[in-house]
């Protein structure tokens, strides 16, 4: 069973109810099952689009799914949720966001698949909640522990 982390995010609607109904559809596929949720935070927005605030947390899943599987069931279940990534704008509100950030302990990238995240070490509102759940994982390509990058990231905002 590999071991994933996905980001949790939402700031159209009802942004809890639309969270536990995408965490309740990813517990709901085949092949795959939620094992820890974090506390869910009220973050400020990224980025250049004038919005409103952010519902963010993450969670920890088992799962038998390849990684380009895994996403693609994510994006399956945001486009359930409301959520047109044709159509919307970039850093723009969103209905629900799912980010596969961390994918066992390997290092991809390709085409609309790169894991780890390639802006985890620069996202608090990721970091926080990772670390509340799994502080000592080693977060692939940097060597460094969740709580480290995290202790990292609030000690240069300080």
């Amino acid at each position: 069973m590999t071991k994933a982390v996905v980001a949790l995010g939402s700031n159209l609607g009802d942004r809890r109810a639309t969270i536990d109904s995408a965490l309740t559809a990813i517990g709901s596929l085949q092949h795959a099952s939620v094992e820890r949720v974090s506390t869910l935070i009220e973050t400020d927005p990224v980025g250049p689009v004038e919005q409103g605030r952010y519902l963010n947390g993450v969670c920890v899943i088992g799962t038998t799914l390849a990684a380009r599987e895994l996403l693609d069931a994510l994006l399956a279940i945001e486009k359930s949720l409301g959520r047109d990534r044709s159509s919307e704008q970039r850093w723009g509100p969103r209905t629900i966001d799912l980010d596969l950030l961390v994918f066992s302990d390997v290092i991809i990238d390709e085409p609309g698949l790169c894991v780890p995240h390639p802006r985890l070490a620069e996202r608090l509102f990721v970091l926080e909640p990772m670390n509340e759940i799994i502080p000592e994982l080693i977060v692939p390509g940097c060597r460094l522990t969740v709580h480290q990058l995290y202790s990292e990231l609030t000690n240069r905002e300080d």
